[in-house]
């Protein structure tokens, strides 16, 4: 699969394919959403909205002119044909990461992670999940589907495997997915108490970092499809950003479940604009530590 640098990119996001070291792409997929969609409209929401957010990020002391990234835009994928789409993301990943280069993908709804973290565990035996999001997304099936923006995790457990995925934020599911959390992952309900443990025990392992927005309060992120109130404010997100920070291995990261006319504000395509800067500055920074 051939991927190349858009028109309209993230911010300075400007590099071309062959240089770049972190390549954004988005995924233009709601296709299970159950229930408001609009998130197939995130990746060029937050585009347009990035030019309102400065490439110099206070908080990590870093810019994202020094760095070499390439947006290369929405992937192209066949409207309503959820499996044909999926491959299409596992090409595209595939592609990145046998190129040697990191994965930073917008979505979309949940479900487009499952191929990713699908490509990556081919190259990644060892690979670890920490996943950020108001919802448990472990259920076996969701209005008949296997795969589905609430099964995914519970899906991709079956080739991560026991102890490989560390769920935080989470305050929303049916019981039997929280019991059946209890045995087989590691997971942290309603605050991110305990995430820099786990920064510290997986510090040297692959990971990859999932953030589903709506881990966020309504009342900070109301821009998204599925709002659980009880969430976490911005600043507990930043500590999450600062911990990430700690980790050797990061192997990709995404932002999903960004519905932007949800919000008619325009503040949470400004949230979503500025996690992203902070996610592509964690993942380049990663990589300056194994060079």
């Amino acid at each position: 699969m051939k991927l190349n640098k858009v028109d309209l990119s993230f911010q300075s996001c400007t590099a071309s394919y062959d240089e770049a070291d972190v390549v954004i792409f988005s995924v233009p997929m709601d296709a299970t959403t159950s229930f408001r969609p609009g998130t197939r409209f995130a990746g060029n929401a937050i585009r347009v909205d990035s030019f309102g957010v400065e490439w110099y990020s206070p908080y990590q002391d870093a810019d994202l002119k020094d760095f070499k990234t390439v947006d290369t835009g929405d992937l192209d994928l066949p409207i309503g044909a959820v499996e044909d789409a999926l491959d299409i993301v596992y090409e595209a990943t595939k592609t990145i990461i046998n190129d040697d280069k990191l994965p930073m993908m917008i979505g979309g709804e949940h479900l487009v992670t499952y191929p990713v973290l699908k490509a990556l565990k081919e190259k990644y035996d060892n690979l670890h999940v920490i996943h950020l999001d108001a919802h448990t997304d472990l259920r076996e099936s969701f209005f008949g589907r296997e795969l589905s923006h609430a099964t995914f995790m519970r899906q991709a457990h079956k080739f991560l495997g026991d102890h490989h995925i560390y769920q935080f934020g989470i305050r929303s599911g049916d019981k039997h997915e929280f019991m059946w959390a209890k045995e087989h992952i590691y997971q942290r309900k309603f605050d991110f108490e305990g995430l820099d443990q786990a920064v510290l025990d997986l510090k040297d392992k692959p990971v990859y970092i999932t953030i589903d927005l709506d881990v966020l309060d309504p009342s900070v992120f109301p821009g998204t499809g599925t709002p659980e109130a009880g969430g976490m404010q911005y600043k507990d997100l930043l500590w999450a950003f600062e911990q990430f920070g700690k980790l050797n291995h990061i192997v990709g990261a995404d932002i999903v479940e960004l519905s932007p006319y949800l919000d008619p504000s325009g503040a949470s395509n400004a949230v979503a604009a500025k996690s992203l800067r902070e996610l592509i500055l964690i993942l380049q920074k990663n990589l300056l530590k194994r060079k």
